[in-house]
């Protein structure tokens, strides 16, 4: 029986997520104003969704989330980053980052993260200032910002679009033991998914493989209430772990940021890591076609932010690519700005 607290709890909460998070976006938006936002026009060609018809995408959203925790798939999330203070100093670090990323867009700088020593270390593709951010994928504060970051561009609904993937987690791991079962999560980033994933599944065996030493730092710290983590820096295209090892594989808003070539090749690993019969769970931006009227929304993106592989992205065949690696593809189903595509290794 539908407990009306509890739902009356989550709609509070996640109605505070997006006035907080929504409210910070349209305050950089502010700030940038004068500088990059007014020099540099994004022209479309498709007209932008009117603004009902978006906000019934994210209502959806989030009555789908809600039925996933009622249902018992997954654990309720907190209403917003664990922490008044700490909130409060990501968003003033937040604000005082504006100007930078302003500067950055205005000026097609892309480019400051790339050094000889960080050549050294990293391919080329992955030494961008990818959405303008200071830092890019190398530094602490980045990392220390990245979260809020997406949470403000997506007005606090980016933690929402990821739990999705946890409903195909939750069908693979009914009648199964956790404690037999791992996960590996491909470029974790700040380990954001994967509290998730360990808030539900605790007893879980996971892996967060990311190429950042400064954003695995940053997982460490958010999955360290939980045991059986282990942390892995490494390339997605070369993933240093057995073949047929892993029960379940997720990538997080990966693959839009890999050249075409790498996609090729990370998804070949993944197929490679999988077990028999074990699943994949894709979690990205959504493509043409995916939302009938959000096009503009996808036309705009690689134009306001540095996203220098989005637009291959957009035509990537995303079953195709996989099933050629050697997977099934189970299903695809959009999630308001995301989509979520399911993956099984066949089992011989």
């Amino acid at each position: 029986m539908a407990n009306p607290i509890a739902r009356a709890a989550y709609r509070l909460t996640q109605s505070a997520r997006v006035a907080w998070y929504g409210g910070h976006h349209l305050l950089a938006n502010r700030l940038g104003r004068g500088t990059a936002f007014a020099e540099r026009k994004v022209e479309v060609e498709n007209d932008y969704p009117k603004r009902d018809a978006f906000l019934r995408e994210m209502q959806a959203l989030f009555e789908r989330d809600w039925k996933n925790i009622e249902q018992g798939l997954y654990a309720a999330p907190a209403a917003l980053d664990a922490g008044a203070i700490r909130t409060l100093r990501r968003s003033l670090d937040f604000l005082r980052d504006v100007p930078d990323v302003a500067r950055r867009r205005r000026d097609h700088v892309h480019d400051e993260v790339l050094t000889e020593e960080a050549r050294k270390n990293f391919p080329r593709y992955y030494l961008q200032n990818f959405h303008y951010q200071s830092g890019g994928w190398l530094t602490e504060d980045s990392a220390k910002l990245y979260d809020f970051q997406v949470e403000a561009l997506f007005a606090g609904t980016a933690d929402a679009m990821r739990r999705q993937a946890l409903v195909p987690i939750a069908a693979h791991m009914k009648g199964c033991d956790q404690r037999q079962m791992n996960l590996l999560d491909v470029a974790t980033g700040t380990g954001r998914f994967l509290t998730f994933v360990k808030d539900t599944w605790p007893r879980l065996k996971t892996t967060a493989l990311d190429l950042s030493p400064a954003y695995l730092d940053e997982a460490k710290k958010a999955l360290k209430p939980w045991r059986d983590v282990t942390y892995l820096e490494a390339n997605a295209e070369a993933m240093p772990l057995p073949g047929a090892s892993q029960d379940i594989v997720t990538a997080i808003y990966l693959f839009h940021e890999l050249p075409p070539k790498v996609r090729t090749i990370v998804a070949k690993e993944i197929a490679r890591v999988l077990k028999p019969g074990g699943l994949f769970v894709l979690v990205d931006s959504i493509q043409p076609g995916d939302t009938p009227g959000f096009e503009a929304l996808t036309e705009f993106f690689p134009q306001a932010f540095h996203e220098p592989y989005f637009e291959s992205y957009q035509t990537w065949n995303v079953a195709e690519t996989f099933e050629s690696a050697g997977l099934w593809h189970q299903f695809q189903t959009p999630a308001f700005l995301s989509k979520v595509a399911v993956f099984a290794a066949p089992k011989h």
